[in-house]
Protein backbone atom coordinates (compact mmCIF):
# COMPACT_ATOMS: atom_id res chain seq x y z
CA UNK A 1 0.00 0.00 0.00
CA UNK A 2 1.30 3.10 -0.57
CA UNK A 3 0.15 6.89 0.24
CA UNK A 4 -0.19 9.75 -2.41
CA UNK A 5 -0.55 13.56 -1.68
CA UNK A 6 -3.40 14.12 -4.30
CA UNK A 7 -4.04 18.12 -3.23
CA UNK A 8 -4.06 20.75 -0.44
CA UNK A 9 -7.11 20.85 1.29
CA UNK A 10 -7.99 24.33 0.10
CA UNK A 11 -8.24 22.99 -3.70
CA UNK A 12 -10.70 21.09 -2.79
CA UNK A 13 -13.79 23.03 -1.24
CA UNK A 14 -16.47 21.74 0.30
CA UNK A 15 -18.82 20.10 -2.56
CA UNK A 16 -16.59 19.70 -4.17
CA UNK A 17 -13.90 17.09 -5.89
CA UNK A 18 -10.90 16.26 -7.53
CA UNK A 19 -9.87 13.52 -10.09
CA UNK A 20 -6.53 11.99 -10.32
CA UNK A 21 -4.95 8.65 -11.68
CA UNK A 22 -2.65 7.15 -9.07
CA UNK A 23 -1.30 3.86 -10.06
CA UNK A 24 -3.19 3.16 -13.05
CA UNK A 25 -6.43 3.85 -11.70
CA UNK A 26 -8.70 7.21 -11.51
CA UNK A 27 -9.58 7.91 -8.02
CA UNK A 28 -12.29 10.94 -6.86
CA UNK A 29 -11.74 12.62 -4.14
CA UNK A 30 -14.74 14.54 -2.28
CA UNK A 31 -15.07 17.26 0.49
CA UNK A 32 -18.36 16.74 2.68
CA UNK A 33 -18.05 19.73 4.70
CA UNK A 34 -14.19 19.33 5.38
CA UNK A 35 -14.41 15.67 5.83
CA UNK A 36 -12.64 13.88 2.97
CA UNK A 37 -13.44 10.74 0.79
CA UNK A 38 -12.24 8.73 -2.07
CA UNK A 39 -13.83 6.44 -4.45
CA UNK A 40 -12.73 4.29 -7.20
CA UNK A 41 -13.91 5.82 -10.31
CA UNK A 42 -15.89 3.18 -11.66
CA UNK A 43 -19.31 2.36 -11.36
CA UNK A 44 -20.16 -1.75 -10.29
CA UNK A 45 -22.53 -1.50 -12.88
CA UNK A 46 -21.11 -1.06 -15.87
CA UNK A 47 -17.69 0.55 -14.88
CA UNK A 48 -18.74 3.91 -15.84
CA UNK A 49 -16.63 7.06 -14.40
CA UNK A 50 -19.15 7.71 -11.92
CA UNK A 51 -17.36 10.52 -10.01
CA UNK A 52 -17.97 12.50 -12.62
CA UNK A 53 -21.74 12.10 -12.12
CA UNK A 54 -24.12 14.59 -9.90
CA UNK A 55 -23.48 15.40 -6.23
CA UNK A 56 -27.27 14.77 -4.85
CA UNK A 57 -29.18 14.05 -2.00
CA UNK A 58 -31.81 10.97 -2.69
CA UNK A 59 -35.30 9.55 -1.26
CA UNK A 60 -35.75 8.14 2.33
CA UNK A 61 -37.60 5.05 3.21
CA UNK A 62 -41.15 6.65 4.35
CA UNK A 63 -44.53 5.28 4.42
CA UNK A 64 -46.36 4.42 2.05
CA UNK A 65 -47.30 7.44 -0.51
CA UNK A 66 -44.90 9.82 1.51
CA UNK A 67 -41.33 10.95 0.03
CA UNK A 68 -38.93 11.99 2.22
CA UNK A 69 -35.44 13.13 0.87
CA UNK A 70 -32.56 13.67 2.46
CA UNK A 71 -28.99 13.47 2.48
CA UNK A 72 -28.35 16.35 0.20
CA UNK A 73 -24.70 16.58 -0.88
CA UNK A 74 -23.94 13.17 0.09
CA UNK A 75 -24.97 10.98 -2.48
CA UNK A 76 -22.87 10.32 -6.02
CA UNK A 77 -25.38 9.14 -8.77
CA UNK A 78 -23.41 7.91 -11.87
CA UNK A 79 -23.66 9.37 -15.10
CA UNK A 80 -24.54 6.34 -17.06
CA UNK A 81 -27.99 4.76 -15.51
CA UNK A 82 -28.27 6.92 -12.37
CA UNK A 83 -27.24 4.13 -9.21
CA UNK A 84 -26.78 5.91 -6.17
CA UNK A 85 -23.58 5.50 -3.66
CA UNK A 86 -23.11 6.97 -0.37
CA UNK A 87 -19.93 8.77 -0.81
CA UNK A 88 -18.97 8.15 2.40
CA UNK A 89 -18.81 5.00 2.35
CA UNK A 90 -19.47 3.66 -1.38
CA UNK A 91 -22.57 1.62 -0.43
CA UNK A 92 -25.55 1.85 -2.48
CA UNK A 93 -28.41 3.73 -1.74
CA UNK A 94 -30.66 0.84 -2.89
CA UNK A 95 -28.20 -2.70 -2.00
CA UNK A 96 -25.80 -1.98 0.94
CA UNK A 97 -23.79 -5.58 -0.49
CA UNK A 98 -23.09 -2.94 -4.02
CA UNK A 99 -20.39 -0.68 -3.31
CA UNK A 100 -17.65 1.64 -5.21
CA UNK A 101 -14.15 1.08 -4.11
CA UNK A 102 -13.25 3.35 -1.30
CA UNK A 103 -9.43 4.47 -0.01
CA UNK A 104 -8.13 5.86 3.00
CA UNK A 105 -7.69 9.48 2.82
CA UNK A 106 -5.64 11.30 5.46
CA UNK A 107 -5.20 15.34 6.27
CA UNK A 108 -1.79 16.31 7.14
CA UNK A 109 -0.18 19.66 6.97
CA UNK A 110 -2.61 20.97 5.10
CA UNK A 111 -2.08 17.85 2.39
CA UNK A 112 -4.77 15.43 1.23
CA UNK A 113 -3.28 12.15 0.81
CA UNK A 114 -5.15 8.38 -0.53
CA UNK A 115 -3.55 5.49 0.06
CA UNK A 116 -4.03 3.18 -2.38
Amino acid sequence: MAKHVVARTEEIPPGGRKIVRLEGREVGIFNLDGEFYALKNSCPHQAARVCLGRIVGTTLPSNVYEFQYGQEGRILRCPWHSWEYDIRTGEAVFDKSVRVVTYAVEIADGEVAVTI
